[in-house]
Formats: structure tokens, C-alpha cells, sequence
């Protein structure tokens, strides 16, 4: 397949890429190679322009194409109120939802010492200092209801308890629309631990 070595190598980088397996990345090469070149050359330039001017929020760490994201640039957003998420991606989600108005702080991760990620890793004393320094009120912890997620949040709550600051973490549960019969027993705890007043 040496004639097919520049389209291997597009098929290689794209198979790369998160959730994009072999065959995806060979249509998607495919795709690239029946557009006129102006449609290529606009992916060429929008990847360029991701690589060379986005960066991250010094304040939040979240995507930004200054020093400051949008969100914190945001006068209209409440600052007292700051929520904690593990990665850009689970900031966007919340975004998407319309429903906050806050402010975020993105870790980079989660405590894992299994794969040797610690507090320095994911710059909790960032955090401390962050809402410290700041009006905010109540921090919400909005960390995956994993095992590295959970450690992660007692771990931010020692850290943060301290300063008087109120710490909530986000409810886990059933999700809305699920037969309680496929539910597994661990989602049923924390739906029973996470109960409020109707």
C-alpha cells in the first residue's frame, strides 16, 4: 500500500483522535479527499487557529482565546457562586443547559494515585487561593460520580471548609426518564442518600 502512503498517514492521525476508530477515520479521509480544496484548506486553517490562539483562562482554566474566558468575563454571571467541574467538556455540558449562572473552575482531572494524579496535578491549591481571594459564597463540586470523583470532592472540601465558604456537591441518582428496575444498586444509594422534600 506504499501508493496510498499520504492518505495511510491522514487515516493514522484521524484514527487518533478520541471515539474516531479505523473505519470512521477512513471515511472521514475519504470525505476530506472529495472536497473541493477550499473546504480542506478552511479544516486546515480552523485547526491551525485552535492550535495557535485558544489557550487557558487564568482565572478559571477553561477554554479562552485571551487571558480571560468569556464566563469571567461575563459581569452578568454570579460570583458568588462557583462550580467545580473536571474538564472543559463537563463546563460546556452545563453551559448547554441554560440553567447556571455562575462561575466555573476547572481542575484538568481528578485525584487518581493509582495513576499517580495528585492534588499538584490538578491544582487544587489554585482553587483554594481562587475562592479565597474572591466574593464567592458556595462552591459546587460537580466532580464525576466515580471513585477518583469522589476523593476528588472530600479532598476539595477539607481544603476549602476552612474558609467558611458553603460546599455542596452535585446529587447522583436515577436519571430522569430510567425504570428503577435496570437501575444498579450504587445509583440507588446515592438516589436515596441525595433525596429532597417534594
Amino acid at each position: 500500500m506504499k501508493r496510498y502512503g499520504i492518505l495511510d498517514a491522514l487515516v493514522r492521525e484521524l484514527a487518533g483522535l478520541p471515539g474516531i476508530g479505523r473505519k470512521t477515520a477512513q471515511r472521514l479521509a475519504f470525505h476530506i479527499l472529495k472536497q473541493p480544496s477550499e473546504d480542506a484548506d478552511r479544516l486546515v486553517q480552523a485547526i491551525r487557529a485552535v492550535k495557535e490562539r485558544l489557550g487557558l483562562c487564568r482565572q478559571c482554566r477553561n477554554i479562552a482565546e485571551g487571558e480571560l474566558c468569556d464566563i469571567c468575563l461575563d459581569p452578568s454571571r454570579d460570583a458568588t457562586r462557583l462550580v467545580v467541574v473536571e474538564d472543559v467538556t463537563t463546563l460546556l455540558t452545563f453551559e448547554r443547559t441554560g440553567g447556571y449562572r455562575g462561575l466555573y473552575h476547572v481542575l484538568a482531572g481528578a485525584l487518581s494515585p493509582l495513576d499517580g494524579v495528585g492534588p499538584g496535578d490538578i491544582k487544587a491549591q489554585d482553587l483554594v487561593d481562587r475562592v479565597a481571594q474572591s466574593k464567592v459564597e458556595e462552591v459546587i463540586v460537580a466532580t464525576s460520580p466515580t471513585i477518583e470523583g469522589e476523593a476528588t470532592a472530600i479532598y476539595l472540601s477539607r481544603l476549602i471548609r476552612p474558609l467558611g465558604i458553603h460546599i455542596s456537591r452535585i446529587a447522583c441518582g436515577v436519571p430522569v426518564g430510567m425504570d428503577l428496575e435496570y437501575a444498579d444498586e450504587v445509583t440507588l444509594i446515592k438516589s436515596l442518600d441525595g433525596r429532597r422534600e417534594i
